[in-house]
């Protein structure tokens, strides 16, 4: 599997570009575009179609490359920016079918604690009212009881990810004393890192937070099936 390191973020928006202009449109045939470049991923207000991930609704439809990390990206891309403009109709596309997504406050994944969500859920999460343990607080020990909507403001949006300074792909771009298991946790996934190592410098790096986003492939697309958090730690 290919590795690499996208630094800074505006890199990754240049070279998405170069590849959007220097692909030949005839590739994809002729009823699907090229793959979103992370500028436009950002920008996007429109959901992916629904029928894209059935892989026999066209009959021109390229079978997924799961090594080619521009797909990744893009779909990456496209759920930061529904995530920070609280588009949750746009959000629940990504999400994975029957899989559902799973958050996880800090860093360190566990199956016994984090929570899993369906498309319907992600979709109406502004309406969820109901009060959910996602784990716990960390130095405190306290249960971190939340709604979703309050969980997301906590813990995916505390910070504008789609600013990012580093993302990397299937790299773990910044991190403390907290046991980085996402590899381990997601096998057949891949994942983008959305990085930012310190909000100000008074703070000594100790201000860093993160946004990890697993994908899993599945027929020709990639669905969100992890949103792992990550932040200093005591």
């Amino acid at each position: 599997m290919k590795r690499f390191l996208i630094f800074p973020c505006i890199l990754c928006l240049v070279i998405g570009l170069l590849v959007g202009v220097l692909l030949p449109i005839d590739l994809w045939g002729d009823d699907i575009p090229p793959a979103m470049t992370p500028s436009s991923a950002f920008n996007s207000t429109t959901a992916p179609n629904k029928s894209e991930g059935n892989s026999s609704s066209s009959a021109n439809t390229e079978p997924l490359d799961i090594f080619d990390n521009f797909p990744l990206l893009s779909s990456a891309c496209a759920v930061n920016g529904a995530i920070q403009r609280g588009n949750w109709a746009a959000l629940s596309t990504y999400v994975h079918p029957s899989r559902g997504v799973t958050f996880t406050p800090y860093s360190t994944v566990d199956p016994e604690s984090d929570l899993t969500f369906t498309v319907d859920q992600i979709k109406n999460l502004a309406q969820d009212q109901n009060v959910y343990t996602w784990g716990f607080e960390d130095g405190r020990g306290d249960p971190i009881k939340m709604t979703i909507l309050e969980y997301f403001e906590r813990y995916v949006r505390n910070a504008d990810y789609t600013q990012a300074s580093e993302i990397g792909v299937d790299r773990i771009m910044t991190g403390g004393n907290a046991l980085e298991n996402l590899a381990e946790a997601y096998p057949g996934c891949r994942f983008v890192d959305f990085s930012i190592p310190s909000a100000d410098p008074v703070n000594d790096g100790l201000d860093w937070s993160s946004l990890k986003l697993v994908f899993q492939p599945e027929n020709d697309r990639w669905y969100l099936v992890g949103v792992v958090h990550g932040e200093w730690t005591i």
